[in-house]
């Protein structure tokens, strides 16, 4: 405090030696926070050898590059690609021949809470010839067959008996049965209906309340299944308009991928926030100092309201500037669409592809021929996946991000009163009979935002699952930072991981 305080009056101004302190204690805990950030050793990231192994670039992402008529990229235009992709460059990056992607300049951001983007490592993406993502695209093309199927009819209906039959034989499925097709198996998730009541009860919104019935894609209507149309998509071309039905409850994979498609990034989320503080002081997490010790206070600006909906947005931010390194700089995989037109082109044996044998035998790949006349994977929107790379999901790590803030300050325990269940029709929300906890609904959110995105058919499961993953790390890091600006006394956030 002297060098500033001296410094101050060398210039003839008054020293107020409180001011100072304060910032002198404001600067101890940025350094501080800096200093935690800068002890851990850089991450060593494993990235599968695709990229390396297939010179066509077969099994890495080109979507809006230029292709042939296999939909395999131009090799000068991947190189100018590659070449952005590990030097970061502006000028590189808009050297590259390709449409419109989405911020791939986002990958060499920086940022001031939390970890750095590039500080958090995944795993490899399942390899392009491996078992695993042979079973991750047989489940999607499953998916894709039962979207119009009630959650509530999954195993009770032919499709999804058929899935679940089918998807046994994948090793990373031998476990799936009526309960858990098409979940994630996070923690407290496979109890009560498939769908998070924090995506069907009513969201207090200041004056007014939102009831969340949503517009849905027409049964039977998908996209990306005529082979001119998916090349021109492959190759940048704008996407035919969808047509919708009337707004209902989430009840079918239909109806929670279209409300994937549109919504802004952390929405689901501010409205689970919404939801839960309206539950009252008893939601809150018991660590929270002004739910006991605090009782003549409220939070508000600190362990409060406007506390917890700011962090939810600044989580999002974090967890997507780390997906995006990842997505970007490092792994470059190819979308479920553009794996669903090596498939085509092998089965008709326009060529030929390391595509595993037990995906090439599932029963899923004829079914599909037989309702669209293509082996192409069957997209809910009519532009298909987006314009970046594949792994890992950005609404995955969004969703892990979230959710892990959520945990952190509301009671996990915490029972949801008047828990609700949409009917097969989604027409009218009904009473589900049972006990459902804020714990395993936030986990059953966390599940049901990446799932939706792979039930729509442009997103793997592991592109989800290790975007919670990253995103849970990405949002451990933020609280404790958030932790260290307090001026309660405050023990820190604890959660249950996924």
């Amino acid at each position: 405090m002297g060098g500033l305080a001296e410094s101050a009056q060398a210039s003839g101004l008054s020293v107020d030696s409180a001011a100072v302190s304060r910032s002198l204690q404001a600067f101890q805990i940025r350094r501080d926070a800096a200093f935690e950030q800068i002890m851990h050793l850089p991450p060593v990231s494993s990235v599968n050898s695709d990229e390396e192994i297939y010179a066509n670039k077969m099994a890495s992402y080109t979507k809006g590059m230029p292709h042939n008529h296999l939909g395999e990229v131009d090799p000068d235009a991947y190189a100018v690609f590659l070449k952005a992709m590990r030097t970061g460059n502006p000028d590189d990056c808009a050297a590259i021949p390709m449409a419109s992607q989405v911020n791939p300049m986002a990958a060499f951001a920086f940022q001031l809470m939390g970890a750095d983007s590039h500080d958090l490592s995944l795993p490899a993406a399942p390899a392009f010839a491996s078992v695993t993502q042979a079973g991750e695209m047989a489940e999607l093309y499953w998916a894709a067959l039962a979207r119009d199927v009630p959650f509530s009819q999954y195993g009770l209906e032919p499709v999804t008996a058929a899935a679940i039959q089918d998807l046994k034989r994948f090793p990373a499925y031998s476990h799936v049965n009526a309960g858990n097709l098409f979940r994630a198996s996070l923690p407290g998730e496979e109890v009560g209906p498939y769908i998070s009541q924090f995506l069907l009860q009513p969201i207090p919104y200041g004056m007014t309340t939102i009831t969340q019935s949503y517009r849905i894609g027409d049964a039977g209507r998908d996209y990306l299944t005529d082979y001119d149309d998916w090349l021109a998509i492959q190759n940048g071309s704008l996407a035919k308009a969808p047509t919708f039905t009337k707004a209902q409850y989430i009840s079918n994979a239909r109806g929670l991928a279209e409300y994937v498609h549109t919504d802004f990034t952390y929405q689901a989320f501010l409205n689970a926030a919404l939801i839960l503080l309206s539950y009252g002081r008893e939601a809150l997490a018991d660590s929270n100092p002004y739910k006991q010790t605090l009782g003549n206070q409220q939070g508000f600006i600190s362990h409060g309201a406007a506390d917890i909906l700011s962090m939810i947005a600044e989580a999002s931010h974090c967890a997507l500037k780390a997906a995006w390194y990842q997505k970007w700089a490092l792994h470059r995989k190819l979308r479920p669409e553009m794996l669903g037109g090596r498939v085509h082109n092998h089965m008709t044996s326009a060529a030929h592809y390391p595509i595993d044998a037990m995906l090439l035998d599932s029963p899923v790949l004829e079914q599909v021929f037989s309702q669209h006349g293509s082996y192409l994977l069957p997209s809910a929107y009519p532009e298909g996946s987006p314009l970046h790379p594949s792994y890992p999901a950005g609404h995955g790590a969004i969703a892990g991000a979230c959710v892990t803030v959520l945990k952190a300050c509301f009671n996990e325990s915490f029972v949801i009163p008047k828990p609700l269940v949409s009917t097969d029709d989604g027409q009218q929300l009904i009473p589900y009979e049972g006990t459902l906890t804020v714990g395993g609904e936030l986990n059953k959110l966390a599940s049901n935002i990446p799932r939706g995105r792979d039930l729509a058919g442009v997103h793997y499961l592991s592109d989800g699952y290790q975007g919670l993953l990253l995103g849970q790390a990405v949002a451990t890091a933020m609280l404790k930072d958030v932790k260290r600006t307090y001026s309660e006394s405050f023990s820190g956030f604890t959660f249950s991981p996924f």
